[in-house]
């Protein structure tokens, strides 16, 4: 049987992350290419160690510098040929505060990386890639709700679907699907940081209390993540481009 992404190439920002690492082994047994992104060399080459393919390549790049995004588009045509997935997948938390109080060094580092760097991502990619191709972009649940504590996380990822759809618009011409994905709270180190920040040393209280919010009564483990991405990543989602996909346990349905 044939692969889904058999003679694939793909991009993944956030590389070192458990969605971006989950997502790129998923990939690989899928019969892609596959270029990490993120910006610590250490855990890029940790990543690339355990997935332990030739097929896996990692490039160290602050997604929110244009050159060095740049850079990553590059480096994917030169030692693969071409791009057909880019899973523009980088984020940051920023922290747990109202607006009020909200340090504005902080809101403007996050908007940088989970902004402009998805911007970015789009702007140099789209030349670069192949008719036909698919763009997956990460935004949330915060994306389509608010969350008290959470401003510019909240803002970033709301700015995620305007991007994601004027994106689909744009590169619709060359069959290039664009799609975002929503997921909920998942189980990994974003939200263990999330947890401790709403309230120190009471991290499983507060993660009880998000589960509470879920109808399936529980995080989202990155291989779901994972599965959707792939979906749309792969030519059994031809006809769907500028969607918002929710994979949220039901939690947005309240």
């Amino acid at each position: 049987m044939m692969k889904q992404l058999e003679n694939k190439v793909a991009i993944i920002t956030g590389g070192a992350g458990s969605i971006g690492k989950t997502t790129a082994k998923l990939f690989l047994e899928e019969g892609a290419k596959v270029l990490l992104v993120d910006i610590s060399e250490t855990q890029l080459k940790e990543v690339t160690n355990d997935l332990g393919s030739k097929n896996v390549a990692y490039f160290v790049a602050d997604v929110s510098k244009a050159m060095e995004v740049e850079g990553y588009v590059n480096e994917a045509v030169k030692l693969f040929g071409k791009i057909d997935v880019f899973f523009n997948n980088a984020g940051i938390e920023g922290v747990v505060k109202p607006i009020v109080d909200y340090p504005e060094d902080v809101f403007d580092k996050v908007i940088a990386v989970n902004v402009k760097g998805i911007w970015l991502g789009n702007k140099y990619v789209l030349p670069q890639m192949n008719e036909g191709g698919s763009i997956i972009m990460t935004s949330s649940v915060a994306g389509i709700l608010g969350f008290a504590g959470l401003g510019a996380y909240v803002t970033s990822k709301h700015a995620v679907v305007g991007i994601m759809r004027t994106t689909a618009i744009e590169a619709a011409p060359l069959k290039i699907r664009v799609n975002s994905v929503h997921p909920a709270p998942v189980n990994n180190r974003m939200m263990r940081s999330i947890e401790a920040a709403a309230s120190a040393g009471h991290g499983d209280e507060v993660k009880k209390q998000f589960e509470a919010t879920i109808p399936l009564k529980r995080y989202a483990e990155p291989i779901e993540i994972a599965q959707l991405v792939l979906f749309l990543a792969s030519d059994n989602s031809q006809y769907i481009t500028g969607t918002t996909q929710v994979i949220d346990g039901g939690m947005c349905a309240q």
